[in-house]
């Protein structure tokens, strides 16, 4: 079974507890203003590697990762776009007792059948799911993402009844994720989920500014500047106030 990847990192520290073996994985549906990944867009690229050769390369950092807590998280891109490839992974992880996460803005998930069988294995396999919502308002969400979110927030939904742990994830970018209104709306989506451990804050950054220059696209963030603590501080708390670990 390949997979199709944009890289790896060895010893993350951002994606789950503990320290991480984080796949980048190649392909995504949605074009986020802020993405510092736009090198992982295209669909059907990448380097093809296979699971056997994934554990291989993991088992020279498995102490490491072990005795931090840690294990291996797949992102992207959008990982979800290659479940079969990421169900025999997580079986081989499972086997050999990893804790097993996958980084998804959702964007690829429908209640197709064929869809659907595939997710609720590869489910069985995941200990983690990084749940990245964008935006709350439909409209917006379109602007930013150029996708709207229904399916995404149907995601959410399917995952809290399944009781899947998840880790809600939310870019804060001035000007465009941090209204109040939305934020508080976010909040309240939040606390109706049963299965959220934990709310992050991503403070929006430039990072990824010259992937896009050097991919030729015009950065329609450029005059964005990060958020200060204190915004950041108040967006976490209109997050979680009707959140509570379940």
């Amino acid at each position: 079974m390949n997979g199709n990847i944009h890289s790896i990192e060895t010893l993350g520290t951002v994606d789950g507890p503990g320290i991480r073996y984080v796949i980048f994985t190649q392909g995504c549906l949605l074009r986020c203003q802020f993405c510092h990944n736009a090198d992982t867009w295209e669909i059907g690229t990448g380097k093809q590697i296979t699971v056997s050769e994934v554990m291989d390369d993991l088992m020279s950092y498995l102490p490491f990762i072990q005795a931090s807590g840690g294990g291996i998280t797949v992102s992207g891109g959008e990982p979800l776009l290659q479940i079969p490839f990421l169900t025999e992974l997580f079986k081989e992880c499972r086997r050999m007792g990893i804790h097993t996460t996958i980084d998804s803005s959702g964007g690829c998930f429908s209640h197709s059948t064929h869809f659907i069988v595939q997710l609720e294995e590869l489910l069985q396999f995941t200990d983690l799911i990084l749940l990245d919502l964008k935006h709350i308002n439909r409209k917006k969400h379109i602007q930013l993402t150029g996708m709207a979110n229904d399916h995404i927030l149907e995601f959410a939904k399917f995952l809290s009844e399944r009781k899947i742990p998840i880790w809600v994830r939310h870019v804060l970018v001035p000007t465009v994720t941090d209204d109040p209104e939305d934020l508080e709306q976010l909040g309240e989506f939040i606390g109706t989920l049963e299965n959220v451990k934990k709310v992050e804050i991503l403070p929006y950054h430039k990072l990824g500014v010259y992937k896009w220059e050097a991919l030729g696209h015009e950065y329609p963030l450029k005059r964005v500047e990060p958020p200060s603590e204190e915004k950041i501080k108040i967006a976490y708390e209109m997050l979680t106030a009707h959140w509570e670990e379940k």
